[in-house]
């Protein structure tokens, strides 16, 4: 017997769950020109089996349906293609697709509406459970301790209130939280998650992203960074004559100087955005009010602190999920930059940084670095999922 619900228009539907879910796969494949591999396919069976199985409520007499589905791989498997459409044929009204750092930062936010009053984090949990029947959780890690403890409890009430949760990784569930000051702590979500979840492992072995480097741009990498004072970034950021200079912005009531802006556009300095500590929400304030942002300064990561780093990277993982159109200038080429560094996760940076169109000994601006110019494209027909 297969299940047979309702889209969130309210209409019922006219195929099961699992067959429309992977219907909407292959009509993506098929409008895109991409050709799914064996993992691919594999995942979004199961992705439709699973909800099917959750929408209608079937089990078996002793054992309860998994809770969620886990989907990790090495970089530019196809993770969020897979879940992305998956989350797109799901008929759930109250389904949610979030991002590792701006859901901690709304988690905290939550958080504080119930202030001086037992279990916040609970209480956030139980309300956001009212909401949403599935939630999608892409690129999930935990690289400290205030994110260990958040989604480890935050995990256990969701699985409680029956919340259906995809989350898409790197990281095979026992490697999550590779740092030892506080993997104890994080151990009981590492279980759940290997009791209560299938478990899917997608690496078809190469990184797709770059076959789709020039098709995929979403800014460019610009080496060695030129010594005129900046004039080369006023230009290809176009910055004009209104244009303000050596400003100090309030960012979250915190200053942070900016070489010039103007509009929707600003000129950032490296050291200034990563060597000082600053958090995802001040991240995501800048991309918000700036979606066309060149940050200078950039040198080797094995020239900083490993927190400096680490900054670079989260801001990366932000930028590139809002589709922050970016300009990066640095002392080196983009293989040298990760020598000698030691911050975590700098395959999944350089992954997407290998996206951005890269310009070595620039002398003048081109068209592919104008806001919304489409680079032309190398990406040949059927060559797999991308992202």
């Amino acid at each position: 017997m297969t299940s047979k619900v309702q889209d969130p228009q309210g209409d019922p539907l006219s195929e099961a769950v699992a067959q429309r879910v992977r219907r909407h796969f292959d009509d993506l494949l098929e409008a895109r020109g991409y050709q799914a591999d064996a993992a691919q396919r594999a995942a979004i069976e199961q992705l439709g089996d699973w909800l099917e199985t959750l929408l209608g409520g079937r089990s078996g007499w002793f054992r309860r349906p998994p809770a969620g589905v886990y989907l990790w791989g090495g970089v530019g498997r196809g993770k969020s293609f897979v879940m992305d459409a998956f989350f797109a044929a799901a008929p759930v009204a109250g389904k949610r697709r979030v991002h590792f750092h701006a859901f901690l930062q709304e988690l905290q936010q939550r958080m504080q509406d119930f202030a001086g009053q037992s279990d916040p984090l609970a209480r956030v949990a139980r309300e956001l459970a009212g909401q949403v029947q599935l939630l999608c959780f892409d690129e999930f890690h935990v690289h400290d301790i205030g994110d260990a403890m958040l989604l480890g409890r935050l995990l256990k009430v969701l699985v409680e209130e029956g919340v259906g949760l995809v989350c898409t990784s790197n990281y095979r569930p026992d490697r999550l939280c590779p740092n030892p000051l506080y993997r104890e702590r994080f151990k009981p979500a590492i279980a759940l998650i290997e009791k209560r979840f299938s478990v899917l492992s997608l690496d078809g072995g190469e990184d797709y992203r770059q076959r789709a480097t020039a098709l995929e741009a979403w800014g460019s990498y610009h080496w060695p960074q030129p010594d005129d004072g900046g004039a080369l970034i006023r230009q290809r950021l176009g910055l004009g004559e209104q244009a303000l200079y050596d400003q100090v912005l309030e960012v979250n009531h915190h200053p942070l100087r900016v070489h010039a802006y103007e509009g929707r556009r600003a000129w950032l300095d490296f050291t200034e955005l990563f060597a000082t500590p600053r958090s995802a929400s001040d991240y995501l304030w800048l991309i918000e009010h700036f979606p066309q942002m060149a940050v200078g300064g950039l040198g080797p990561l094995g020239d900083y602190p490993s927190d400096v780093s680490q900054r670079f990277l989260n801001f990366i993982d932000i930028a590139y999920d809002r589709a922050l159109h970016l300009q990066l200038y640095a002392s080196v080429a983009l293989e040298q930059l990760a020598e000698g560094g030691k911050a975590v996760d700098f395959a999944r940076t350089l992954s997407r940084l290998r996206q951005l169109g890269r310009v070595p000994l620039v002398a003048a601006p081109s068209a592919a670095d104008s806001p919304g110019a489409e680079a032309e494209s190398n990406l040949t027909p059927n060559c797999g999922v991308p992202t």
